[in-house]
Order: structure tokens, then C-alpha cells, then sequence
């Protein structure tokens, strides 16, 4: 599997808490975030204590409980107030359900999936499949469409698809223990982004977490996206 070698490097740099690479995949540059879930601090982010959106990576590096940000990313859909579409949980605190049902847009294109983070995991999961397991997830985050559902692109995906954006998502090992966040540096369709996690990282499950907002902290690349409207939920690795 072509994410181990990143896996490898983390271990090799222990004082680099992500490895980030820029990935030429099919004529097309993606650039892919491994981060060890057993060992790393990682975790979502959306309101502060007072309840207002933290919304930017600015604000997210002054976040009382961040003392230094290694990484970071948009992590699931959002309503025009910042509220998450879908089913949310931080710190073991639920302030959105799981949604189920088909519905208009990107996220209701069944099936979509939930992100789920533990102290020492880190697993992508097909909602029903989600709701039938009701694992315990500390952080949890509800996108969609899946991109790759255990081995196989999402069914609705067109080889020849003429919608592209540039995009962001996460695929998860088989195991758990490392997650794999990748956002495309040039406009992609849903198919060849899904592509890229089952055909060139090799994960089993691939979750989607939107387009044209995307964005990604990455501090060993000196990389902070800039966008003009603030973000809804957000994943990051602080330390």
C-alpha cells in the first residue's frame, strides 16, 4: 500500500507530528496528509466556550486548547450560519443527528459516510453501517458522498464527468490507526478524486468533505489556504 511509505517517514521524523506530500497522480496534483491516529492529537473543531465559529485557521492557532497546530482541514459540510449539516460530535458532546435519508446536493448523495475519531483511531464509516455499529466516537463528523466503500468507488461516480473543483476528503486504513486527509491542488471530478484513495493510497473507506471551500493548514509546508468566508467544523492535529 502506497500510504505506508508516508506512514514509515512519520516514524522516521519523530518530531514532525504530520507528513505531508504533493502527489502527481494521473496528470493531476494532490497533495496527502498522513497522520498516526494512535499516537497523534487529533480532532475536530467548531465553536469556542462561548459558542461562537472559530471558522479559520488563524483563529483555530488562538484556540485556548491549541498550543502549537501542525495540521489542519475542513472537515463536512455546513449551513450558511456554520452549523454542520450532518451528524456532529466534539469531545463526546453531539450537537447534530445522524441523517439518513437522500436529499439535494453533495451530501445526499447516498451513500455518504461519517468520520469518526478516537484517542487512538480514526475510521470512516458508511452511515447506516455507522448507525447499525453506533460505535463510541469521541470526535464525530458526517459528510458525503463516501468517495470509496470498502474497496469500490461510490456508485454514482462518471468516469467522464465534466464537474470539477478542487476538493478535499479522508480515507482511513483498514485498522484504524491511520488516517490519510487529501486535498487536490487542481480541480478534479469526483472520480478521479475517489480514484486517487482506492487506486494510489489503497484505503478501503473514503469519505468526502467538500469542494471549492476547501482548504489545508499544513505547517511543515508552510501552507495556510486563505479564503473569504469562514469554515464550519474543522480537523486538526495540535499538539
Amino acid at each position: 500500500m502506497r500510504w505506508l511509505a508516508g506512514v514509515l517517514l512519520f516514524w522516521a521524523v519523530p518530531a514532525t507530528a504530520v507528513t505531508c506530500e504533493d502527489v502527481d497522480y494521473e496528470g493531476r496534483s494532490y497533495t496527502a496528509c498522513t497522520v498516526d491516529a494512535t499516537t497523534e492529537n487529533l480532532g475536530l473543531f467548531h465553536h469556542d466556550a462561548d459558542g461562537a465559529v472559530i471558522g479559520s485557521f488563524s483563529a483555530l492557532e488562538d484556540h485556548p486548547d491549541v498550543h502549537a497546530l501542525a495540521f489542519a482541514m475542513n472537515a463536512g459540510m455546513y449551513h450558511d450560519d456554520r452549523s454542520p449539516v450532518g451528524h456532529y460530535v466534539e469531545d463526546g458532546v453531539q450537537t447534530m443527528r445522524v441523517i439518513t435519508n437522500a436529499g439535494p446536493g453533495n451530501f445526499g448523495l447516498l451513500p455518504n459516510g461519517v468520520f469518526c475519531i478516537n484517542d487512538d483511531s480514526a475510521q470512516v464509516y458508511e452511515t447506516l453501517d455507522y448507525v447499525e455499529t453506533a460505535p463510541a466516537c469521541r470526535d464525530a463528523t458526517q459528510s458525503g458522498p463516501m468517495l470509496v466503500i470498502d474497496g469500490a468507488l461510490h456508485p454514482r461516480f462518471l468516469p467522464h464527468s465534466t464537474s470539477r473543483f478542487v476538493r478535499n476528503g479522508v480515507g482511513t486504513s483498514a485498522d484504524g490507526t491511520t488516517a490519510v486527509f487529501v486535498i487536490s491542488n487542481d480541480n478534479v471530478s469526483f472520480h478521479e478524486f475517489g480514484s486517487f484513495f482506492r487506486d494510489y493510497l489503497a484505503v478501503p473507506n473514503a469519505l468526502y468533505f467538500d469542494g471549492k471551500v476547501s482548504r489545508l493548514y499544513a505547517r511543515d509546508q508552510g501552507r495556510s489556504d486563505f479564503g473569504f468566508s469562514s469554515l464550519g467544523p474543522m480537523v486538526a492535529v495540535t499538539e
